[in-house]
């Protein structure tokens, strides 16, 4: 089945960076888009970036242009974003997602926490 495992998460001071990683099984990792969302306390699950399946088009939202950046490494079946000059207000537990034929799987979420 589908597994993906968010990991790297942890607190980290205004102005810091972080990199996540999305180890991702149980499918051919190198056929499929793979998604970063964020949620929040008592806020929704908001989408960050994406890339293709060959990471030849990545994209990433208005709110983090310029300080994130997704990648992926087929070889391992991992996908990554890189986030750096990190904001108070991006505290939040990090998701990576995947569909496949209409399904969504989720990982269970890595905790970022950025505070002085």
């Amino acid at each position: 089945q589908v597994q993906l495992v968010e990991s790297g998460g942890g607190l980290v001071q205004p102005g810091g960076s972080l990199r996540l990683s999305c180890a991702a099984s149980g499918f051919p990792f190198s056929l499929y888009t793979m998604n970063w969302y964020r949620q929040a306390p008592g806020k929704e699950r908001d989408w960050v970036a994406g890339i293709t399946s060959a990471g030849g088009s990545t994209n990433v939202a208005d709110s983090v242009k310029g300080r994130f950046t997704i990648s992926r490494d087929n070889a391992k079946n991992t996908a990554y974003l890189q986030m750096s000059s990190l904001k108070h207000e991006e505290t939040a537990v990090y998701y990576c997602n995947v569909m496949i034929r209409g399904i969504t799987s989720w990982g269970q979420g890595t905790q970022v926490t950025v505070s002085s």
